[in-house]
């Protein structure tokens, strides 16, 4: 059904039906984006998107049932750039969808000038390289893209619904964690304190902000 909807849409789409065979298609054949469920036989979705990270830099898109916040947490910590739990309103996919291949093009292009240093943090888009203190901190695309994003902006208070149009290409449904979870696990990467945060600050019901003072 997916395929269907996106073939009329520009794509073309490639099936396979089990996750290993999936992971070693990635690896001999090239792709632009991927679409994964996680309830695949042979080798679970988790798994799939995992392992395929060894060998595909491209967006990975999670589309599946299993809807519950920890499984949607394990999706984007094992390398997931977008979780949507189904039923999805095929056109909210296809904008989305659409949203992450052109940040990966972008991303692709020559970015070797963009570099944000924020105290002790160097952010350099060109290199997709993140240090803190001289060592390299080791993020997912997704939690680079909304890193970077706050860093455009250091000082001053970003928006969920801002946040949200620029990394999914549509507007905030006030439902959706997957920016406040992808927060957490940028802070928890950067010893930013969960509790009491210094990096990154929320300003409640309104956005986050990188701060300046460090």
């Amino acid at each position: 059904m997916v395929a269907d909807f996106l073939a009329p849409h520009g794509f073309a789409v490639a099936i396979e039906r089990r996750g290993d065979l999936a992971v070693e298609r990635m690896r001999s054949e090239p792709h632009d984006a991927v679409i994964l469920d996680v309830n695949l036989p042979e080798m679970d979705g988790f798994t799939v998107c995992r392992t395929m990270r060894s060998c595909f830099q491209g967006p990975i898109l999670i589309l599946t049932a299993r809807g519950d916040e920890v499984d949607e947490v394990v999706g984007l910590e094992v390398g997931a750039d977008d979780y949507l739990a189904k039923p999805v309103r095929p056109r909210v996919l296809l904008a989305r969808l659409r949203a992450h291949l052109r940040k990966a093009v972008v991303q692709n292009g020559d970015t070797s000038a963009n570099r944000i240093s924020v105290g002790e943090l160097l952010i350099d888009a060109g290199r997709r390289v993140v240090e803190l203190a001289g060592q390299e901190v080791n993020l997912t695309s997704a939690e680079f893209e909304l890193l970077w994003l706050l860093a455009e902006k250091v000082g001053q208070v970003v928006s969920r619904n801002e946040i949200y149009k620029k990394i999914h290409g549509i507007p905030y449904d006030g439902l959706d964690r997957s920016i406040d979870l992808r927060i957490s696990r940028i802070r928890k990467k950067l010893g930013d304190d969960p509790v009491n945060p210094q990096r990154i600050k929320v300003v409640r019901s309104i956005g986050y902000m990188l701060s300046e003072a460090r």
